[in-house]
Formats: structure tokens, sequence, C-alpha cells
């Protein structure tokens, strides 16, 4: 009888992607996958820590599989483990905790997975209970494939083709752990791409840790060297049998004039982007080390409206940000009220160990921030309302996932609109014309197929 095994992946799309990787190879040995919750002789979770919750979330899930399976064999990977091995292998319950390059080879360390019983190579570290392996992060320095379905039924892919960032904001630490940036080669994100299209996928989602950095190079010779950039892959992806592409999220200072105009030539690109801001105040920006004011990011969000129409925007934006004061708020509040985008998508700041940001005066209280953060989700509510409202009774594209409780199947427009109606045998994995009925908020917006 073969072995089983769950997996379970906190933060971003990218992990989600990764995740789905090694699910992969753990077939590949077969091993049966199955859903997270259920008991598994092993457990593996990616995990995050792009905030404390992250942290207190990985934690929580840990002892909860414990409790509830505690003869698995537990794993844990991610960028959490790659910042604080020591931390999780502590854990009681963690037999093994894997860094960011470790994590895809798994099978390379291992030839079982038996509590207290850890075959390994030499050179891992000793700690209360748990192994680690793990590389310091200026040994990141491969690139490894991974692309996942957002569902099981085959709907939308995430493309990973950039890992790593070069960029020094003072809150962030993930240049720490995923090390710095580099770049699928491009004729494997193209061949990756025509292997999601035949396995049936109507959707690509382009994934990074800073995707618009992506930069790779072929030296031909010692005098010709090919570069490519993000646009030469959209340009590329552009030519191929798929029905959508979308980028997960883009610094605002990478999103060029090229790649707008492509959009808005192409019926292949999602009109949505999803563009972290983090301020709306210039003084925090400069701060925070970002690598543009509210002035640049505010003409960027109109240029965006007029070259793309119906176009869905989200905003990525921290508060409580050492330094931010009740006016600083204000102006973000008020930045982002005047903005025509579709969503926020707020964090409150977390003090992240070995950050700039940690040593910077004048802490904002806990519970002023989160105070603020309430503020700004109820605007994102108000924003996706009043977004949603301007296509009650148009007709949409939508593309259809799994059926979800009641009957009903949801999916989202190409400009992020997430709708559902009562399920249609065929609708799943289908790209279908709706007209939206009901606006909403929260959940996801009321829709009628329209037939032929």
């Amino acid at each position: 009888m073969s072995k089983s095994v769950s997996l379970h992946t906190l933060g971003c799309k990218l992990n989600y992607s990764e995740t789905s990787t090694i699910a992969k190879q753990f077939e590949d040995k077969g091993y049966k996958v199955t859903d997270y919750g259920n008991p598994s002789d092993i457990f593996v979770l990616n995990t995050c820590s792009v905030t404390d919750n992250a942290d207190k979330e990985c934690r929580q899930i840990i002892r909860s599989v414990i409790r509830n399976n505690p003869a698995t064999y537990v794993i844990v990977t991610g960028c959490y483990a790659q910042l604080q091995p020591g931390e999780i292998a502590k854990m009681e319950g963690v037999d093994l905790v894997l860094g960011a390059n470790e994590k895809f080879k798994l099978f390379d360390y291992m030839d079982n997975f038996e509590k207290e019983n850890v075959s390994c190579i030499d050179g891992i570290e000793n700690h209360s209970h748990a192994k680690v392996i793990r590389k310091e992060v200026y040994e990141l320095d491969e690139f490894v494939e991974a692309f996942s379905a957002d569902t099981d039924s085959r709907t939308r892919a995430f493309l990973k083709i950039q890992d790593g960032c070069n960029y020094k904001c003072s809150f962030c630490t993930i240049p720490m752990a995923r090390g710095k940036s580099r770049s699928q080669d491009i004729t494997k994100v193209i061949e990756n791409a025509k292997k999601i299209i035949d396995s049936g996928y109507k959707e690509i989602i382009l994934t990074g840790v800073n995707t618009g950095d992506y930069d790779f190079q072929i030296n031909i010779s010692d005098e010709e060297v090919l570069k490519y950039k993000l646009i030469d892959v959209l340009y590329e992806l552009d030519k191929l049998d798929i029905s959508r592409i979308r980028i997960s999220s883009i610094e605002p200072n990478l999103l060029t004039d090229e790649i707008l105009d492509l959009y808005a030539s192409s019926n292949k690109f999602c009109n949505h982007f999803h563009i972290p801001l983090q301020s709306g105040d210039s003084e925090i920006l400069k701060s925070m080390r970002r690598r543009y004011n509210a002035d640049f990011y505010e003409n960027l969000i109109y240029k965006i409206n007029d070259k793309i129409k119906d176009v869905g925007i989200g905003v990525d934006v921290i508060v409580g940000f050492p330094g931010e004061t009740d006016t600083h708020f204000d102006n973000t509040y008020k930045f982002l009220n005047s903005l025509p985008i579709s969503y926020l998508h707020v964090f409150s700041y977390s003090e992240r160990k070995d950050t700039v940001a940690i040593e910077l005066p004048d802490s904002v209280d806990v519970r002023k921030r989160k105070f603020r953060s309430q503020v700004l989700r109820n605007l994102s509510n108000k924003k996706k309302f009043d977004f949603y409202s301007k296509f009650i009774g148009t007709e949409q594209e939508v593309l259809f996932e799994t059926v979800k409780d009641a009957g009903w199947i949801e999916g989202y427009t190409r400009n992020y609109i997430r709708v559902k109606t009562l399920f249609t045998p065929g609708a799943e994995n289908s790209i279908s014309k709706i007209k939206l009925i009901t606006p909403d908020s929260v959940k996801p917006v009321v829709c009628e197929l329209i037939n032929g």
C-alpha cells in the first residue's frame, strides 16, 4: 500500500505553484496526494513570512496537524523555513525543515519519512528534534520551474517565470528568504506554457517574486548577447493558442508603456492588473525605499485607465509603517479614494527581523494599525462595489471554475470580477457570456448565462 501525503500552502500564488510542483514529485514517486485536513503519512507545509500573522498561522497549522494526526511526518519549507529554521525545528511534531533551495530536492536528501528515523546527508544541522537542510541566502542562485492549477478543474494555471528580488524595500524579508532576482530561460517559459495549454487550461497567470523584473540573457558568442525582458515573454505568449493571459502582480515602475500597448492591442491579455502601492504618501514611500512616489503612481493609474477599457486594478497597501502619522494615513486614504481602482489588499505593518524598518523610530501602536486596516478594508469594499456596479446589466465573458456550495458555479470575468450562477452541465472550464445582475463587494456577483 502506497504512502499518502497532504500539502498546504501559506502566502502568495508563487508559493501555490511551487507546492504543486512538490506534490507532483511525490506523485511521481508513487505517493497518494490527499486533501489537506485528511489523515496522511506525510504532511508538507509551504510557508510564508511576509507578515507576523503568517508566522503565527504556520505554528497554528502544525499544532492542528499533530493534534489530529500525531503519527504524520511533518515537513516545513518555504520563506519562514529559510529565515527561521531553528525556530521551526524546535516546534513539537516537526521532523524536517527545508530551506528555499532544498524544497525541490526532497528526495535527494531523504529515502524514508519515518518519525525518529530520518535518513539524511552530511551537513544537516542538529536541533532538539527536527533536522534542518538549508543553504544560506547568498547561495540561492538556482531557478526551479513550477506551475500549478488554481482549482481541480483545469481552468487557471499559475506559471512561475521569476524568483528572488534585488529591491531593498525597508520592510521586506523576501530578498533574505529567496535570494537575488533570477529568471527562467524564455524557451522554457514558452515550453511550459505549451504544456499548460495542452493540459486544457484556459488561462495562464505569470507569477514571480518580482515578475516585472524578468531578465534573461543568452550568450550567442563573445560579442553577441540576446537579452529578454517581460515584454518579450508577453509577445511570445501572445502567439500561443491560449484564451487568457494575466500577470499576477507587477511593480508600478516596471509596468511599461510597451506592456500597456500590448495589453490594449491583444484580446488575450486580461484587462486587469495588480499593482502594489504600499502608501499613498510620498514621504512614507521614501522611508519604505520604494522606487516611485505618489505622483508617479497616480499618473500610471490614469494612463492605464485611458489605454485599457473597463480595466480592473488591485492595489496592495501597508498601514502602520514606522513614522506614519495620522496625516500620512489621511493622505493615503484620500489618495486611494480618488483613484480609479477596483479593490485593495490591506496589510498591517509587521516588524520583521533584520529589516531596515525595524530600526526606524516612531512605531505605530498596534491598535492604531488594526483600526487603519479596517478603515482601508471598508474603502476596498466601497471601491469594489462601485466598480462592480458599473457593469450590472452588461454582458461579460467569464471563465467558470469548479462548482461551489449549494449548486453554484463561480468564475472570473476578464477584469477580475468574481461571479456566480446556478450550475449548468458543461459550464466548468468554459468561457461563457454572462449578464451581471446583482452587485456585491464581498460575495461573488450573481449573473445569468446568455445562450448563444
